[in-house]
Formats: structure tokens, sequence, C-alpha cells
């Protein structure tokens, strides 16, 4: 079989949890190829690999694009570089495309060559309306752009059953052209790692309880939200915030406002990390977290959470998504309720109420450092048995075989 994987994200340039999904999904789907060049990927960026079964290209060009709005320069950028890698796609069997950033290339391949085309829902961009704020009135346009290769699809995996319905809901697509594949988790790499030398480096007291988040600066992730509650944290424990790669400058520029207000409203010592860190390092500061906090107002999956429970740590998060399907309340972390606006809208119907649940929720953990203990312990427990990428890529490889078996026939 002849896979054609086409990504925005590949490494070295990982900025979310679809990077980190197409990067451990092509490893293991390498595994399974036997024949030479049957597996390539199409990404952004200016990337070269060449393995017996797996060929890699990024794709960049050095043409000055310009619009009215300046904010429209990604979409032009990402319609551009599509078209470059429906010329360059050559042979192939079932074209796999994760995001809207490749989905119009997705579609133009399909067409050109009446082969499958499979979708991963990552995320849906109508459920993201903050995005306008980055890509302006583009965003309109990679909604159209979504829409349209769902209607094209021919088949669709969806990381979590909440993504099912959702996908169903929103695109009208067949229930019987879903499969659920949950994300998951390179347990080696992930894993209880203790080293205080990598706290100090970031100036975290290795002797003092942390609560940790880890996330992209963007409406999605609830960062602010989680300022609002450190107010009411209990005393003597430290805030230790991983944002970085905002959506938009003047979100940037809010947060850094939050931080600097909510360190006048406490004693506690708030630490903001504003640059992406390696995960050699990272995997440390999971692992000596009291506490991981997942505040996101949306969430398909949520692979962070996976990353803290394989190390360890206990979770608190929204009950939003697909993240009931991942943390179990009660044995593995917390889940707050959530009640959104409305159902366009995913944002706290009562934010203080939504901040306060939060910290009440953490601090009723950092008063028991045993079910902490517990917790954690379960939570690895979980990540082990439920969640390997080796199943995830068999899973994958099985439904593209289905999907080509049925188009041969149709």
């Amino acid at each position: 079989m002849r896979i054609l994987i086409l990504t925005n994200e590949y490494p070295p340039n990982i900025y979310g949890g679809a990077g980190v999904h197409v990067e451990n999904l092509v490893g293991e789907l390498s595994k399974l190829q036997k024949e030479r060049d049957s597996l390539k990927v199409f990404c952004f960026g200016e990337q070269r690999e060449h393995s017996f079964h797996k060929t890699v290209r990024g794709i960049h060009h050095n043409v000055r694009l310009t619009s009215r709005d300046p904010r429209h320069r990604k979409l032009m950028d990402t319609l551009f570089r599509n078209i470059l890698i429906s010329g360059a796609a050559g042979e192939f069997d079932i074209v796999h495309s994760h995001t809207w950033y490749t989905h119009f290339a997705g579609c133009l391949l399909k067409k050109m060559y009446n082969t499958p085309l499979v979708l991963t829902t990552h995320s849906l961009e109508p459920q993201r309306t903050w995005k306008e704020e980055q890509l302006g009135a583009a965003y309109h346009a990679s909604t159209w752009l979504e829409k349209t290769a769902y209607e094209n699809a021919g088949g669709v995996i969806a990381v979590s059953e909440f993504m099912k319905k959702t996908v169903h809901n929103l695109y009208r697509v067949p229930i019987n052209k879903i499969r659920v594949i949950y994300n998951a988790i390179d347990i080696n790499t992930y894993k209880p790692t203790f080293a205080p030398s990598v706290l100090v480096n970031y100036r975290i007291h290795p002797d003092k309880p942390y609560i940790l988040f880890v996330g992209r600066m963007t409406r999605q992730k609830g960062i602010v939200h989680l300022i609002n509650a450190i107010q009411h944290f209990i005393p003597h424990i430290q805030v230790v915030l991983c944002a970085s790669s905002p959506d938009t400058d003047a979100l940037k520029r809010e947060i850094a406002d939050k931080i600097k207000k909510a360190r006048a409203r406490t004693k506690n010592k708030i630490i903001w990390i504003d640059r992406s860190i390696p995960t050699r390092f990272l995997i440390p500061l999971y692992s000596h977290a009291s506490v991981f906090v997942c505040p996101s107002v949306y969430e398909p999956f949520g692979l962070i959470n996976l990353e803290a429970m394989a190390c360890g740590t206990p979770v608190v998060s929204s009950k939003v998504g697909g993240i009931p399907e991942i943390v179990d309340h009660g044995e593995t972390g917390l889940l707050i309720p959530f009640e959104q606006i409305n159902a366009d809208h995913f944002e706290p119907k009562d934010p203080k109420r939504f901040s306060k649940d939060l910290a009440e929720a953490i601090n009723s953990l950092l008063l028991s450092p045993e079910k902490i203990r517990v917790m954690g312990k379960k939570a690895r427990q979980k990540v082990e048995e439920c969640f390997s990428w080796k199943s995830v890529a068999r899973q994958t490889f099985d439904f593209y075989s289905e999907l080509l078996d049925a188009h041969k026939l149709s």
C-alpha cells in the first residue's frame, strides 16, 4: 500500500497535538510497510528525509504573497503550498490529510487521481471561533475548505467519541464512514523522570509543590481562566505556566497583563516560561509537578493530559470534548463541570465560577499528598493499558485497507 500523509506540522516544526500525532503515527506506520518508498509525507517547511520505506519532503517557497488584510497571508501561503504538494505528490494509493492546512491538496489529489481521501479530526474550525483573531475573515475560508474536505472524504478518523458525534452533526458525515481511533503516547519516552536540576534551570524551587500548565497561548487552552484562578490558590505553592506560541501579539500582551495582575494578588510564585521547552526537559517538569492543569474550553482529545498522566501526575481538567474519555474523575484526576455560553461559543457561561471551581479542585489535591500519589500511580497505569501508538498505527492501517477494498468495488 502506497500511503501519502499530508500535514502542516512535522519535526522539527511541531507546536501542537496534531504534529505530535503525525510524528508518532508516521513512525509506527513505517514499521508496517514492506515495500520501498511506500510511505510519503508532505509537510510545511524545509524537511528532507529518506529511508527504505519512508520519504519526508517539506514544502517551502520564496514567493511574496500580498493581501489587503495582513492576517490573510497565512491562508494564501497555505493554499500555495497545497498547490505545490498536489504537483509533487507522485504515485500513491491513499491520501491522509491532517487539519485544514492540507485539506485543499487532499481534495485536489482525490479528484485528480481517483484515490480515497482520509481525514483525521484533530479539531474543527466552526468550534474554534477565536481563530478569527488570528486569520481575520480568512477564518471563514478555512472553515469552507474544511467543510469541502469532509464532504469529499471517503473515511474519517475521529480522535474521540466526542469528535465522532461532532463531525457527524456539523458536516453530516455518515456514521459508517467515521472510525474512532484514540490518540496515544510513547510510554517509553513519557515516564516518571526526576531531575531537580532541570527545575532549577527554569527558576522552579525543587522542594516546593507546584502546579503545571503546558499549552499554546490560544483561547482554546483556557489559560486566562487559570490565571484568574491563581488568587484563590492555597499559599506556599508555585504556579508554572509553560505558555508559548501566541495566536496573536495582542493575546500575548493580554496574558502578560493578566499575569502581572495575578502576581500582585498572590504571594505564590508565578513562573511564566514563554518559549518552547524541549521534550527532554518537559518530562521532568511533568514528573515533579504535584498537579497538571488543563483548563481548555475546547479539546477534541487532549493529548497533553496523556503526557502528564504518563509521567505519573494527576490531572485537573475542564470536562469538555474528549477529555472525559481520558481522565477518570476521582481516579486519575478531577474533572471540572463546564457550561459553555451556547452551542456555538466555547467559553464558560460563568467565567468567575469556572475559575473558582478550578482553584477548589486544585487546592483539594494539594492538601492531600496521598491522594496525589495514588491518582498519579493510576494515571500512569491507565496510559500503559489504553494508549499505544503501535495500536493506533495498526488500526489506521486496517482502516486504509478497508477503504481501499471498498474503493476498488465502487
